[in-house]
């Protein structure tokens, strides 16, 4: 590897890590400015979203039923810095209700979870999203 590519996917962990600790901080706002205008979020088990105002909807969502962090984020590039994947442990508490989920009573869930990042012009263009759904519902009592 030379050093343009080393610095690179450097640059491209840097960016999937900053993503990741605004989340944990509860920064929405600092991780849509991570996001390209266009960006695609394909979510887990569900359908492809377009744009930083539907991830900005997505984010809200989220919020309202889930209290997570991430831990033990390990995240590896692509030499060209172009492809990021990302390995975490979810430590969560489902506080309200999702449509079509079991019914939230403050369950606590740890789950493993993946992501799959695609970056261009230093912005984060596509976050794939990834985790064993039967069973998280299996920990929340569905």
């Amino acid at each position: 590897m030379n050093n343009d590519s080393k610095r690179a996917a450097d640059r491209a962990i840097a960016l999937v890590l900053d993503y990741y600790a605004a989340f944990n901080r509860r920064d929405w706002d600092g991780m849509l400015a991570r996001l390209s205008e266009d960006v695609v979020h394909d979510l887990n088990q569900g359908p492809r979203e377009h744009g930083r105002e539907a991830f900005r909807a997505f984010l809200q969502r989220m919020d309202a039923s889930y209290a997570e962090q991430l831990r033990d984020i390990c995240a590896m590039a692509s030499e060209d810095g172009r492809r990021v994947a990302a390995e975490y442990v979810v430590h969560g508490t489902y506080k309200a209700d999702d449509a079509g989920l079991p019914k939230a009573s403050g369950q606590t869930y740890v789950l493993p979870g993946g992501a799959f990042f695609e970056i261009r012009e230093r912005k984060i263009a596509r976050v794939t999203n990834y985790y064993n759904l039967p069973d998280w519902i299996a920990q929340v009592g569905g």
